[in-house]
């Protein structure tokens, strides 16, 4: 089992450096939201400062940090990827998706305002993302890189397999392990590889050390979404800011509804340890991901 006795020391460190990244996407947004109306303009600020844990950005950042980069240096790329994630939650909340009217414990976007004005407000926050990348050196190698991970070979395709899991379609796809783990690797897993890419390609890493840092976020991609379904299928609504039980409710196949809690938490375990395992070879100070690891195992929201 992954080692978590320090998750309050690793809980402490995300949540500073949360605090940092939000003053800091506060002012970012400030900036490109000047001369916007001013409904759409507030719209997109109750979508991402709403909290949130920030583990895109932190990913972005300490993959930097590996190869010798400082995070003003990848702000940008850390925003971009904060603005995709911040998107995707507003449209899987509407009505046509997941109709969720609660996001880390306040109104949905859609709630608060209105449906067209989410839509307005995911578009918004999807093209920011790659207004931010178009000003950095290699930005336009960066926002390929987004752009894979957040289009139909990645997010958006994996919200369309998880609508089809729901049976929306007329055909509901056999309930089979190495399919739920397609549909997660594409819906959540591809952005977070991309925020690690992101990080180490901004900082100018060899092919070689972006390799073994995609292996790792592949494998703390899965291992998120297992820990989410674990959440989803046992953790407090409350505590979590959202609707807890969705998935048993919608009969959609997740790995706990296929294999149980007991093994869906081992292979959790297992997960993690094949992520903290491809750290090996990278240089620099490692220990915040392998940290970011135990956070996950003990994560309750």
């Amino acid at each position: 089992m992954i080692d978590n006795t320090d998750t309050p020391a690793i809980t402490a460190r995300l949540v500073t450096f949360a605090d940092a990244f939000d003053a800091a996407f506060a002012a970012d947004l400030d900036h490109r939201l000047d001369g916007v109306p001013d409904r759409l303009a507030d719209a997109v600020r109750h979508a991402a400062m709403a909290g949130g844990k920030r583990i895109r950005p932190f990913l972005v950042c300490q993959s930097a940090a590996l190869f010798g980069t400082g995070q003003a240096e990848v702000l940008p790329a850390a925003i971009a990827v904060e603005c995709i994630h911040c998107y995707s939650l507003v449209h899987d909340d509407l009505p046509a998706m997941d109709n969720d009217t609660l996001r880390r414990g306040k109104p949905t976007v859609h709630v608060a305002f209105d449906e067209a004005t989410a839509i307005l407000a995911g578009d918004t926050l999807l093209t920011i993302a790659f207004e931010a990348l178009s000003g950095m050196p290699t930005g336009a190698a960066l926002a390929g890189v987004l752009a894979r991970a957040a289009g139909a070979r990645g997010m958006v395709g994996g919200q369309m397999l998880d609508l089809a899991a729901e049976g929306r379609f007329g055909v509901t796809p056999e309930g089979e392990v190495e399919t739920v783990r397609r549909l997660q690797a594409m819906k959540t897993g591809a952005l977070i590889a991309a925020a690690c890419e992101l990080g180490a390609r901004s900082a100018g890493a060899a092919q070689a050390d972006i390799e073994a840092l995609g292996t790792y976020a592949r494998a703390i991609g899965f291992a998120y979404q297992i820990a989410d379904d674990l959440l989803d299928h046992e953790g407090d609504a409350a505590a979590m800011g959202k609707a807890a039980r969705k998935d048993a409710a919608a009969g959609k196949a997740t790995i706990v509804s296929l294999m149980g809690s007991a093994a869906a938490r081992d292979m959790l375990d297992d997960t993690l340890r094949d992520a903290v395992a491809a750290l090996g070879t990278l240089p620099g100070d490692t220990r915040p991901l392998a940290d970011f690891a135990a956070f996950i195992a003990a994560r309750d929201r």
